[in-house]
């Protein structure tokens, strides 16, 4: 049952205290990125998980793998080459106030990677499932490459194959736009994970816009029935399409829900309202996670969705990448245990 995902690693720095950049004299350090991200919350759920990377040799990448192998994610296919380990900076949102990231990922370890740098169907022996997002295309040409390698290695092989669009446009600047190189590996996955903005600037798909302001907001789900049989037809090997909803009233003040559409049903989640919201950074990952689990352990699609509403919402409650729960915890979110009163 082990799940592979692949990925850049990155070191996060964040001023303390919602100060802004130019405010602050420290910063927060922590380790995350989509994919990592995705395995540290399936780990906790006591899948086996690997991770796979490119990432410099020297001691602060070595904490990084530390930190990984601290929540039992596997890593013992982690590349090393020559660069720097690739950092972000966030600048959280409070209020009004939008969070702010700024890339610094140029010239890093993983932006060197190539098409060969890894042995596929040896790791994707004793393998599953296989799990990548739009961000390691968008890196360099030399990270799809290796995408693309790794998607066609694990087709062969039959593992299943689940993408997140993960659209950031201001990554892709290697020469090709997203629309030439996500639609033909997107072709290639039974499960795809994405917002609707993502479908929108992925696709070209329109879906209803997610206008929640309470939990009584009822779904428009023939629109989003029509939006995936859409997606559907343009992705025929695709037989999961999970669409992640949410609106953000301000910084703390988040609702979100969503729906799945597999094989021709579709099914909606409940929707969670979370006030205090600590860090919405990972929360797709976290659905995502949540989502595959189920689906790992055949439970229905609709424990899946809600598994993954769940493990959304408790993300938001966590500071940092990377979610923080058990499965226990999460299947007590989905069951409706939401109340924040102290467990003894």
């Amino acid at each position: 049952m082990k799940i592979v995902t692949f990925g850049e690693l990155m070191l996060r720095l964040t001023p303390p205290t919602f100060d802004r950049f130019g405010q602050s004299s420290r910063f927060e350090a922590n380790f995350g990125g989509s994919e990592a991200n995705v395995a540290v919350s399936l780990a906790n759920y006591g899948l086996p998980c690997e991770f796979v990377t490119c990432l410099p040799a020297h001691k602060i990448a070595d904490a990084a793998v530390q930190d990984l192998r601290h929540y039992g994610v596997l890593t013992s296919h982690i590349v090393r080459k020559a660069g720097r380990l690739g950092l972000y900076y966030m600048e959280e949102a409070v209020a009004m106030r939008s969070s702010q990231v700024v890339y610094d990922r140029g010239d890093s370890a993983f932006d060197r990677i190539e098409a060969g740098d890894i042995d596929w169907e040896s790791l994707f022996a004793d393998a599953t499932w296989f799990h990548w997002s739009g961000i390691t295309p968008a890196v360099s040409a030399g990270a799809a490459a290796a995408c693309a390698e790794a998607i066609a290695a694990a087709r062969k092989l039959g593992l299943v194959i689940s993408c997140d669009i993960n659209f950031r446009r201001n990554l892709w600047k290697w020469g090709k736009a997203p629309s030439e190189v996500l639609p033909a590996m997107m072709e290639q996955c039974d499960i795809v994970f994405g917002t609707e903005l993502e479908y929108k600037q992925a696709l070209g798909v329109d879906m209803p816009a997610f206008k929640a302001v309470d939990t009584a907001y009822e779904m428009p789900m023939e629109g989003y029935k029509r939006a995936a049989d859409e997606v559907a037809a343009l992705l025929p090997q695709c037989h999961t399409i999970v669409f992640a909803l949410r609106n953000v009233l301000n910084a703390q003040h988040h609702l979100l829900g969503g729906t799945l559409w597999h094989k021709g049903e579709i099914y909606s989640s409940r929707i969670f309202d979370i006030e205090g919201v600590v860090d919405c950074v990972g929360v797709g990952d976290a659905y995502n996670a949540g989502i595959i689990y189920g689906m790992l352990h055949n439970t229905t699609m609709q424990r899946a969705l809600d598994l993954g509403a769940a493990a959304c919402a408790l993300k938001n409650t966590v500071p940092g990448d990377y979610a923080q729960f058990p499965i226990e915890e999460i299947m007590a979110a989905a069951d409706g245990q939401t109340n924040g009163r102290v467990q003894r």
